[in-house]
């Protein structure tokens, strides 16, 4: 069954007893993985437990799709429901999935998580029709999920957050949640005997975040800052950092802007334009996105969009250096944002 937002958020909580399946997918590795431990932590207390626990790669699966019920009906040693985890999954599994849906025996729960399955993948539909088996697609955060987050995280550990202080971790936490939440954690044990979290707190424990370096590329290239771009490339690469989330987060970045500068020609204000982007009013990204605005037209955003689009797609396919065809992208989107073209 397909689920809204506020019906996934109630299943991660607890989970209907009448699926029997839940498929968990999306970019963002750190959130499924998050929501996959979350629903099954809800029948198994130690996710170690080799009894209560079992793994079935997805190739092996597809070679033998009875697995997945044999697992499904088989019973634990020392008693208890078991979880069945499917990782890494793709549509090579729908037939095995398909099978257990239609007649699921046992009462083990089965756990499949995948990565950025199209809505068209025969996984996900499959998912979405039955009945007796839920879909979470999972998103990249936006500013108002991760400030979600940063609250939940604190109020676990009975923090308070300055305003100022949400302000400088939405603009410098990334898009995947498992990174995000390990560096909330982070903040909170810093904090010690502190009740109140402040911006110098929170500079102090993730201002040399990797998640900095790429907001800081995104910026550079969406602003025509050349060497900053060369700068924060460099530093990014050197510390080891893949292409594909830098061209992810540059990606980001152009989405903004283009859904701010559509909104600019339907006549609404900037200010009001770059509100529906940046939620916190104290962000220094709205500064930097209104200062973006006059190199850009919708035509223009649409092209660099297009770049990053095509650059992805050759990291994965050419067998070229990715971080070559990463740092040509950029800066041929810079390029654009400095010369109008």
């Amino acid at each position: 069954m397909k689920l809204n937002k506020n019906d996934i958020t109630a299943q991660i909580r607890q989970l209907s007893p009448g699926y029997r399946a839940v498929l968990i997918y999306g970019r963002d590795e750190g959130l499924v993985r998050e929501r996959a431990q979350k629903i099954a932590r809800q029948v198994v207390a130690d996710l170690r437990d080799a009894f209560l626990v079992a793994n079935i790669d997805p190739d092996r699966l597809k070679a033998a799709p009875y697995l997945l019920a044999d697992e499904a009906a088989a019973i634990s040693m020392i008693g208890g429901r078991r979880i069945i985890r499917v990782d890494g999954a793709g549509d090579m599994v729908t037939g095995a999935a398909k099978a257990f849906l239609d007649n699921p025996v046992g009462d083990g729960l089965v756990i499949i998580t995948a990565g950025g399955l199209r809505t068209t993948s025969s996984l996900v539909k499959l998912f979405a029709a039955a009945r007796n088996a839920a879909v979470l697609p999972c998103y990249e955060d936006d500013q108002a999920s991760l400030q979600n987050l940063v609250f939940e995280v604190m109020a676990d550990h009975n923090l308070k957050v300055d305003p100022a202080a949400v302000g400088y971790l939405l603009d410098n936490l990334g898009g995947d949640r498992m990174i995000s939440r390990g560096e909330l954690e982070k903040l909170a044990l810093y904090m010690g005997r502190e009740h109140t979290v402040t911006v110098a707190d929170a500079r102090a424990c993730i201002g040399d975040s990797g998640s900095l370096t790429l907001d800081m590329i995104a910026t550079a290239t969406t602003g025509g800052d050349l060497k900053l771009l060369d700068d924060t490339l460099f530093k990014a690469f050197n510390r080891g950092d893949s292409a594909i989330p830098i061209l992810r987060n540059v990606a980001r970045r152009l989405q903004k802007l283009h859904l701010v500068r559509g909104s600019i020609d339907r006549g609404i204000s900037a200010e009001t334009a770059v509100r529906t982007v940046v939620y916190s009013p104290y962000s220094p990204e709205k500064k930097s996105l209104m200062g973006q605005l006059g190199r850009w037209s919708t035509a223009k955003l649409a092209n660099a969009l297009e770049v990053v689009m095509e650059a992805e797609a050759d990291c994965k396919t050419t067998g070229l250096p990715a971080q070559a065809i990463c740092a040509r992208a950029c800066l041929r989107i810079a390029n654009a944002a400095r010369t109008g073209q």
